[in-house]
């Protein structure tokens, strides 16, 4: 089988489940024709069997033995074609179903890359996972069914065209009566849409539960609250279950629909057709032919419901994906360039001069932090990066040019030299001089593999001071133009936090460095310090300075002591 298509360029602005399926279709246009025609060829052969079969009866009947060696050799070429047909047809079809089950996961991980902070603002986790668990194989599902149900179409047609040209009764019943089961399906398919819509909702809802629990484990252990977090965590799966009871239900009646309405179809068409029999306006061969029909038509009025319980998973499954793909994110890039300079928050007054090793220390930690998203372009504000507006570069730019690393960022599966140099374009020496400045040397000797060790989800074998402290050293691997530090020694001992400080303005030293922080030990280190209240500058200078100048900045890093 080929290989799936490369990533499609770019992202659909869809707004329309409808749109999104037609999207996927046109995307792979050539797979899903020749897919399209393989099935229709397949259900053909199918349907010229019955009436080669019939004959072959009546050259029995007539005991023609040329006739029978005819008839025979074609039901033989027959067969071998709809064994070939139906080999490529199946192949298509999990061809197709790949293809835009896969293509849902680029374009959502795209627009996950390209949202970025933005995306857990705006969408639980779980809703990502269930897109990744079970909406692809429901897209993949709606592509896959084209194939059969366009061919089932043929099929049908064809046969009615042969019951037509046999007796005009039975082709006009058959007609007819296929419209007529299409409609008797039609008022299951609303209440299925909706309940299906219904339980995804509240299996989204249980993932992110799900994920929630096992992230703070640790937590609720300490106080105490795994038992009530299982038990709510229990009422949510009952209620997931019993939505999934409620689409049970509904698929039930679809499904027995599925065999009811064919089978009473079938059994008017074979009764109508035995009594032409008997009255001899068809011969023994055509009777037989008829019964063939009748048992054929199973499949293909099958596969149309089928069909229509399919397209109807993929519409509720595409519903999911394109409301993440309508999420616009909260900041966006220009064109424009900058040679660099100063960095600066004209909101605060936050101004970061090149090549220092400047701290913000401010009254309330949320302050800092919402400066250090702005510097960073993670939120819109008033920032200037040299001579340009910062909302005027380009965000991979700004990306690769700044860097945000707070203590909210994770670590991730793999091994720790993968983790700790996430853009492969450091040496061993350069992540060892990092490790040394985060002062986390001693973690990696601790690993039996050393840098090679298996770092596992969230990075949950290492405590919260050494999951900061290697975030640091990922920062300083990847040494930005411009580096920011949300609180990066918070979570380690006093002794440990001296040495980070002292090493960490050499490792930096003429790179430009901001560190919000209220740590007196890392705030000596510091070039400069600026002491923020509500938001704005109230005093900078040195540390030293400040605790003799700024009465305010001296109770807020002494934690009103001294």
């Amino acid at each position: 089988m080929r290989s799936l298509p490369e990533a499609d360029p770019g992202l659909p602005d869809i707004r329309s489940p409808l749109r999104y399926l037609w999207w996927n279709a046109r995307r792979q246009s050539r797979s899903l024709l020749a897919g399209i025609g393989f099935a229709t060829l397949w259900w053909l052969v199918q349907a010229l069997v019955p009436a080669v079969l019939g004959k072959g009866i009546d050259a029995v009947t007539a005991k023609d033995t040329r006739a029978l060696l005819t008839w025979a050799s074609i039901l033989l070429g027959l067969g071998l074609l709809q064994a070939f047909t139906g080999i490529m047809r199946h192949r298509m079809a999990v061809f197709n179903w790949l293809s835009a089950a896969y293509r849902t996961v680029q374009v959502t991980a795209r627009q996950a890359a390209r949202l970025g902070a933005t995306l857990p603002k705006k969408v639980s986790t779980g809703e990502v996972v269930s897109v990744g668990n079970s909406d692809i194989a429901h897209i993949g599902s709606s592509m896959d069914i084209l194939l059969r149900g366009t061919g089932s179409v043929v099929a049908i047609v064809a046969v009615t065209v042969i019951l037509l040209t046999t007796s005009v009764p039975l082709g006009l019943l058959v007609l007819f009566g296929v419209p007529l089961m299409a409609v008797a399906v039609s008022p299951l398919l609303k209440p299925l849409h909706r309940r299906q819509k219904r339980q995804r909702e509240l299996t989204g809802e249980l993932s992110t539960r799900a994920a929630d629990i096992v992230a703070g484990l640790r937590v609720l252990r300490g106080i105490g609250g795994e038992q009530v977090f299982a038990g709510r965590y229990g009422e949510e799966s009952q209620r997931v279950r019993h939505a999934g009871v409620g689409v049970a239900r509904v698929e039930s009646l679809l499904e027995g629909a599925q065999i009811l309405l064919p089978g009473l179809l079938i059994a008017v068409v074979t009764g109508i057709g035995a009594t032409f029999a008997v009255g001899g306006e068809i011969s023994t061969g055509d009777l037989v032919a008829l019964y063939g029909y009748a048992a054929f038509l199973i499949g293909p009025l099958r596969t149309l419901t089928e069909a229509a319980d399919k397209l109807t998973k993929g519409h509720v499954a595409a519903r999911r994906v394109i409301r993440i793909l309508a999420i616009e994110p909260e900041v966006a890039g220009g064109t424009e360039t900058s040679a660099g300079g100063v960095l600066r928050d004209c909101y605060s007054g936050v101004t970061l001069q090149p090549g220092t090793l400047t701290a913000v220390a401010a009254d309330a930690p949320e302050e800092a932090a919402a400066i250090a998203d702005r510097l960073g372009r993670y939120a819109p504000g008033d920032v200037t990066f040299g001579a340009v507006e910062l909302a005027a570069l380009p965000m991979a730019e700004i990306r690769a040019r700044i860097l945000v690393a707070g203590n909210d960022a994770r670590l991730f599966t793999g091994t720790l030299r993968n983790e700790l140099d996430v853009r492969d374009a450091a040496t061993d020496e350069d992540v060892r001089a990092a490790l040394h400045a985060a002062c986390a040397e001693d973690i990696v000797e601790a690993l039996p593999d050393g840098l090679d060790a298996q770092v596992s989800e969230a990075g949950r074998e290492f405590s919260g001071g050494q999951q900061q402290r290697l975030r640091l050293a990922r920062a300083l691997v990847a040494d930005p133009e411009v580096l920011i530090l949300v609180e990066p020694t918070s979570a380690v001992d006093a002794h440990s936090e001296a040495r980070i400080a002292e090493r960490l303005a050499k490792a930096r030293a003429g790179r430009t460095t901001m560190i919000c922080t209220t740590s007196p030990l890392v705030l000596d280190r510091a070039d400069h310090v600026v002491y923020v209240a509500d938001g704005r500058v109230l005093a900078e200078g040195t540390h030293r300075h400040l605790l003799d100048a700024s009465p305010e900045y001296a109770a807020t890093v002494t934690r009103g002591e001294g």
